[in-house]
């Protein structure tokens, strides 16, 4: 029986992961996580009987308390405390932003498993993170793709790394970009996620953070990372060999496949997710990126390529834009305009230390919200 901790249990892939695990055998659900969602996160810790909870704001520690039997935890040290508790073998780290770095960190430290749906992690500290790499196993469904394309091959038969892209609701959208709303933004043609995803999807940045991803997890370089639109969804990712053959993972489009691998491996379980049946599929099509419309990619690419602490830069000036654009504060066309100042105006450190990281990322921050957005405290 494998101890489990799912950090960022009320998001869509926390929920998704403890669906998974009502079907699994051999996981005991240790402790969960929420940063707000104070009722949604009761009723999983009493669902559960788990013995641990952790909510980052404080201000719900004692209606938490109040309401459940378990141990209550609190803040970043909270997450932590909890990936590197003695009873916790593996972790599934589903924050969404660049809080879910230290946690991430703790539990590998700490020589636990980690499952990571946490893009940022990778893109602001892979350097730091891959030293751990034969504790971690990603839970996106792209780099998912890959991993079992590349499962039992010679990494130096691989030539390219091939990333498909959904194009996001607005890839044959026809009106200005300017003007579109946040709701418009997060009507995902084919996933269900949460609202800073979507609108990376939408602005393509999701696939740039990927990208990033990619060259840390398969040690792959840029030049050796594409990207194909594919608007069904279908293949979730491909790898070109140095001999010209290309494999692909297809597969339904729905999370719980890549959560359940990535929690089962090297192992694999039943599934009651629906098998995809090849001859109801529609026609499979694949075009390139539009970087032009959605320049968001090719800054991730450039970050990517300068290296040390240009992609925190990118992640941090990302994820302030896109809540300025939640908010209402700011156009969705101006998220990739703060996302390139940003770049411009970052100081890169060659290769940053954690603490060099948190602070790029708290600096890129405030910097962005005092130049585009008002009534940011910090």
């Amino acid at each position: 029986m494998q101890g489990i901790a799912v950090l960022g249990s009320t998001g869509s892939i926390g929920t998704q992961t403890l669906a998974v695990l009502k079907e699994l055998r051999g996981f005991r659900v240790i402790g969960l996580s929420a940063r707000q969602q104070a009722d949604h996160l009761i009723k999983q810790l009493n669902a559960w009987q788990a013995p641990f909870g952790v909510i980052e704001d404080t201000q719900y520690v004692q209606k938490l308390e109040d309401n459940t039997e378990s141990t209550i935890l609190s803040g970043s040290q909270g997450l932590c405390d909890l990936a590197q508790h003695q009873d916790v073998d593996v972790v599934v780290v589903a924050l969404v932003g660049a809080c879910g770095l230290a946690p991430t960190l703790a539990a590998l430290r700490a020589g636990k498993r980690v499952a990571l749906a946490n893009k940022e992690t990778l893109v602001a500290a892979g350097h730091l993170v891959m030293d751990y790499a034969d504790q971690l196993i990603p839970i996106d469904s792209e780099h998912s793709a890959i991993w079992q394309c590349l499962e039992g091959r010679n990494r130096e038969h691989v030539k390219e790394l091939i990333l498909t892209a959904s194009g996001g609701p607005f890839r044959t959208y026809k009106g200005s970009l300017e003007t579109v709303t946040a709701e418009q933004a997060m009507a995902h043609p084919n996933w269900n996620m949460g609202g800073k995803i979507s609108i990376d999807s939408a602005t393509l940045m999701n696939k740039g953070l990927e990208v990033i991803e990619a060259h840390w997890l398969f040690n792959q370089p840029y030049d050796g990372i594409g990207v194909v639109v594919h608007p069904q969804s279908v293949v979730h990712s491909l790898v070109r060999f140095i001999d010209g053959s290309v494999l692909a993972q297809m597969g339904a489009t729905d999370m719980r496949l890549p959560i359940q691998y990535a929690l089962t491996y090297p192992h694999m379980q039943t599934s009651s997710v629906k098998d995809v049946t090849l001859a109801e599929l529609p026609p499979l099509t694949f075009d390139e990126p539009d970087t032009e419309r959605f320049p968001c990619l090719g800054l991730a690419y450039a970050a990517g390529r300068v290296g040390g602490s240009a992609p925190a830069a990118l992640n941090a000036a990302n994820e302030a834009a896109v809540q300025l654009f939640l908010e209402g504060r700011l156009g969705f066309s101006r998220i990739a305009e703060v996302v390139e100042a940003a770049l411009t105006a970052h100081h890169v450190i060659t290769n940053p230390s954690l603490e060099a990281v948190v602070d790029v990322d708290h600096e890129v921050r405030v910097q962005t919200f005092r130049r585009f957005g008002e009534g940011w405290e910090g």
